[in-house]
């Protein structure tokens, strides 16, 4: 057990007020662990019920768990509020620096409330909390450029977080996100947006504690036991050599690949903007989130011409993975790693979430090409598949939001078609933008009913794939079944907080034995029950603010184009719901 452990303290800001105090809680990281099983108790403490997501009333909770800073790639932080993309829960998590500084900075969470009058940013070193004047970065173009600021005016370099918005967070794009250390983001949902209608620009967090252990042995044991599997196992080898961007070329091939707005599953020229294309010709390093050996953020050398000066050249460092090369790749049948980059890089110097971006170009390209929007709509742009150039200016656009659609189209691709029509188009789960995988019935479901409308909620997407490999046609109460047991255990380590990517390290048994080495005795059992808690309160609060089963519109397109496991009927996925929502309930 750990001697002097801060966890439970949290740290409480008042924006409205500029001030900030802190209140030890340990019962409720004794009950809840930590990251997102505290942070939901904390957002049902101080979400009110009607609370507008751009309201001083949301509050943002950041929370991290008793394995942070302790065992290698628990190197996560959970963010919680209320999204303006859903009008529910809004969940992310982030890794970077952000949960090892927020732990060694003496706080177990960060409640961040009301909003300001003049753009700020919070700069938190251990005990003292400064509310530094940001209005020369409001209006900024470029998120990297506010890092660089802050980078050059706060101290503790190499052990601290910045987290920053860009212009999109500054203008309310509902699912603008919140960029950490530059290359990871708390992405989806919006927090960018609810840190811009708090004047919030950033946020800067570090410290200097340390442990002590009564068992340092047993300590070292098992983290050398956890090391040695990630260093070693076949499958975080993959994740360092190619990240991510490796599953491009297997779904393409499986037919799983969302292409031209989903009206096709895979994509002729998918082998350009494969894993190994960019590895190949663009991987310019790679790099690793804090307390992590495996290194998966992979980061592209893009060398361009300077426009006036012949034989000069500029070297951009652009980060990319799977999500990114399927959003502003194949949805958008951009063939061009170079292109695809670029279009990286835009996304990322507004400060957007890449996939409900291209989702949301995809949607209009398409609405375009049926004549169901025009070139006024667009402010005059054209819209053509394959196009970088007609993108890079829509990104643009949706930033700036010069007309009515564009401001439509920055509240979600959902609400949107709700406004100009093609519904049946539209590619949103409970208002979120689809995820890159159309492997199955198991991973639309789950986009449906898991909790952040999240791919990563359930992991359909796997589920779907191992029944596709085995030959086996899922029944709806397969569905229903496998979402939910996966999606109790998630709860568990997305309390810890463990990136997901150490999942199959991260046993049932090893997650035990960290747990009691760290001073919180617990068995297996123990944890599925706590999971089922965490996912029901995380539906408490949904269904607070308005989420219901019965509301949930399923997209037509996932339906025309087939996926592995054959053509998916919208009666099979409401059985599959009604299923979920009966197995929940029973909890």
């Amino acid at each position: 057990m750990m001697e002097e452990d801060s966890l439970s303290r949290i740290l409480y800001v008042d924006l409205s007020r500029r001030r900030f105090w802190v209140k030890e809680r340990p019962e409720l990281f004794e009950k809840w662990l930590g990251g997102a099983g505290v942070a939901i108790q904390l957002l049902k403490e101080e979400c009110p019920k009607d609370a507008d997501p751009f309201g001083p009333e949301n509050p943002v909770i950041f929370a991290v768990g008793p394995l942070n800073g302790l065992f290698p790639i628990a190197s996560k932080t959970a963010a919680m509020f209320k999204s303006p993309l859903t009008g529910n829960l809004g969940e992310s998590y982030a890794g970077g620096r952000s949960s090892i500084a927020l732990r060694m900075a003496g706080y177990g969470a960060l409640v961040i409330k009301g909003s300001s009058e003049t753009p700020v940013y919070l700069a938190v070193h251990e005990e003292d909390v400064h509310f530094r004047e940001a209005s020369v970065l409001w209006g900024m173009r470029s998120s990297y450029t506010v890092g660089r600021v802050i980078r050059g005016r706060e101290p503790a370099a190499g052990v601290r977080t910045i987290m920053r918005i860009g212009r999109a967070g500054e203008k309310l794009v509902s699912y603008a996100c919140l960029v950490t250390e530059t290359y990871r983001h708390f992405g989806r949902l919006g927090l960018g947006a609810v840190f811009g209608s708090k004047k919030l620009k950033a946020l800067t967090i570090s410290g200097k504690r340390s442990f002590k252990f009564k068992k340092p042995r047993q300590y070292r044991e098992v983290y050398d036991k956890i090391f040695e599997q990630l260093v070693t196992s076949p499958a975080m080898k993959k994740y360092h050599e190619l990240g991510t961007a490796m599953n491009i070329g297997p779904l393409n091939e499986m037919k799983a690949l969302p292409t031209k707005n989903l009206s096709s599953a895979s994509f002729e020229k998918a082998e350009d903007i494969s894993g190994e294309s960019f590895a190949e010709k663009y991987l310019g390093r790679r790099v690793a989130c804090a307390h992590c050996p495996v290194s998966c953020v992979h980061i592209a050398a893009l060398r361009e011409p300077y426009e006036t000066e012949p034989y000069f050249y500029k070297t951009k460092m652009i980060s990319y993975d799977y999500e990114l090369i399927y959003a502003l790749g194949s949805m958008l049948e951009i063939p061009s790693p170079p292109e695809v980059l670029k279009l990286i890089d835009e996304v990322e110097t507004f400060g957007l979430d890449a996939m409900s971006t291209g989702v949301a170009l995809a949607w209009a390209t398409e609405m375009q090409e049926r004549g169901l929007i025009t070139e006024t709509e667009l402010s005059g742009l054209r819209l053509r598949w394959g196009d970088a150039e007609a993108y890079t200016k829509a990104i643009q656009m949706l930033v700036e939001q010069p007309n009515d659609f564009f401001r439509a189209l920055a509240r979600g691709v959902d609400y949107a078609s709700l406004k100009y029509g093609g519904s049946e188009y539209a590619l949103a789960f409970g208002g979120n933008e689809m995820p890159g995988y159309h492997t199955g019935p198991a991973a639309h479901v789950g986009y449906l009913v898991g909790a952040r409308h999240s791919h990563l909620d359930g992991s359909g997407y796997s589920i779907d794939q191992k029944w596709s490999a085995a030959g086996r046609q899922p029944t709806a109460e397969d569905v229903a079944a496998a979402l939910i047991s996966e999606e109790i255990w998630r709860q568990i380590l997305s309390s810890l907080v463990i990136c997901y990517f150490g999942r199959g390290v991260y046993t049932q048994e090893i997650v035990v034995e960290a747990l009691n080495v760290a001073g919180y005795p617990v068995s297996y059992q123990e944890l599925m029950k706590l999971g089922a808690e965490i996912l029901k309160a995380k539906y408490e609060f949904k269904f607070s603010q308005g989420f219901s089963f019965e509301g949930l519109k399923v997209p037509k397109r996932v339906l025309e184009t087939p996926t592995p496991l054959g053509f998916i009927s919208e009666d099979f996925i409401r059985e599959s719901v009604n299923l979920y929502r009966r197995k929940l309930e029973s909890l």
